[in-house]
């Protein structure tokens, strides 16, 4: 745990660990008393701190990784969607619920940091590897940040409210489904690549476990979305919950199973 490091490198994660998540917490907490150029100047400062606090953790010596910081680094991508999406949806409104979520991921990866990355295949292959399995859980949750704004969207519309998320809901729902399809293809190649050059990656060949398994389910559960929108025109309700169904499954497959390990278990994953 990095809270309980005495070393130099672990005081410094820790104190920049703490000032990402002061930054994210202020649009968060005072999201009513605070002007939106205030707002939106922390969120800024806060993700480039995050970024620091990334790269520290994932370069440097030596690198560690584990649900912790996987989930701090979904939160980053998410985040870094909703700047690109603000600018060209300047009304777009999920600042305070997403600020929130980065303070919470990055206070998580701070007190559970994971473990030394070992890697005994090729150190390229994996890196590879390891970015495209979190750029596809980074997309996975950014349609689920849209699917949420656009539930939220329908519950206002539903009670003669006017919607609060900045952006048509048709415009809402086309972009969660080119999210769930831009996840499902960096999902697709980071299996593969598991498949057929597991042993050059992690130095064995491809093994049955409870990673692989909830992993390929969730890419099951992704397909019949994709080819029920299409096929059958799904929207709405259905829609929504094959997208929640896959995403639980996603996140069980590593997060889930890291956590086990890491918390309940107290083991350090092979």
């Amino acid at each position: 745990m990095i809270l309980a490091s005495a070393s130099g490198a672990g005081n410094a994660v820790l104190g920049l660990g703490l000032a990402t998540a002061g930054a994210y917490a202020v649009p968060a907490v005072f999201a009513r008393r605070i002007t939106d150029g205030a707002g939106r100047t922390s969120l800024i400062v806060a993700w480039l701190l995050h970024a620091v606090v990334l790269g520290w953790t994932l370069l440097g010596e030596p690198a560690r990784f584990g649900f912790g910081p996987a989930l701090s680094v979904t939160a980053w991508l998410v985040l870094t969607v909703y700047a690109v999406e603000s600018r060209m949806f300047p009304l777009l409104r999920a600042r305070w619920a997403l600020s929130g979520l980065g303070a919470l991921a990055v206070l998580l990866a701070l007190v559970f940091p994971g473990s030394p990355l070992h890697v005994e295949g090729s150190a390229t292959l994996f890196a590879l590897h390891l970015a495209l399995g979190i750029a596809s859980y980074g997309l996975f949750a950014a349609a689920l940040v849209h699917a949420w704004l656009m539930t939220r969207a329908e519950r206002q519309m539903r009670q003669a409210a006017e919607p609060q998320s900045g952006m048509p809901l048709l415009t809402l729902e086309r972009l969660t489904l080119r999210f769930v399809t831009a996840g499902f293809v960096l999902l697709t190649a980071t299996l593969l690549a598991g498949i057929f050059f597991g042993e050059l990656i992690y130095g064995r060949a491809w093994r049955w476990d409870h990673k692989t398994i909830f992993s390929l389910l969730s890419w099951v559960t992704f397909l019949v979305l994709i080819l029920g929108r299409a096929r059958f025109g799904w929207r709405g309700r259905t829609a929504l919950r094959w997208l929640y169904a896959g995403s639980a499954l996603l996140l069980l497959a590593y997060v889930g199973s890291r956590f086990v390990l890491e918390v309940v278990l107290g083991r350090t994953p092979s």
